[in-house]
């Protein structure tokens, strides 16, 4: 009897897991794309914390700007490193998407814009930023 249960016990377990595995799709390293030049620019680690999406610059493409500081941004983020900053800030899960307003920083405009990021596919990530009713959409790529 003993045996069924721990059986039954690592099948939930399992399947639990699974679930999460499968919820959490937009997690992983995502390489961006410059809008102007096409180049691929930066590397952004997305990661869940306490139910909530976040994302972080982990690497500068152009080894020029590796070293790059937010001089655009305000407050506590002025000056900093871009490499290690928290660019997208908490985000909610909603059915197929993410969101949250002032949601994302541009590191380049020291901005904050509404934010809705959603899959295409598994290794395609739409990005959004909204400023009132206009807005941008970045395709971010998953690093393999």
């Amino acid at each position: 009897m003993k045996s069924m249960n721990k059986k039954s016990a690592i099948l939930v377990l399992f399947m639990f897991l699974a679930s999460i595995v499968l919820a959490q799709k937009e997690v992983g390293v995502w390489k961006t794309i410059d809008d102007n030049t096409k180049k691929e620019k930066s590397h952004v680690e997305i990661y869940i914390k306490n139910g909530k999406l976040y994302g972080k610059v982990v690497k500068i493409l152009d080894e020029s700007r590796a070293n790059a500081k937010c001089t655009e941004c305000k407050g506590d983020l002025y000056n900093k490193p871009i490499v290690g900053m928290q660019i997208i800030n908490g985000l909610d899960k909603r059915k197929d998407d993410w969101y949250k307003k002032e949601g994302i920083l541009d590191p380049e405009n020291g901005k904050l814009y509404d934010c809705k990021i959603w899959l295409s596919d598994n290794n395609t990530l739409q990005v959004r930023g909204y400023l009132g009713p206009f807005y941008r959409t970045q395709t971010w790529y998953r690093i393999k």
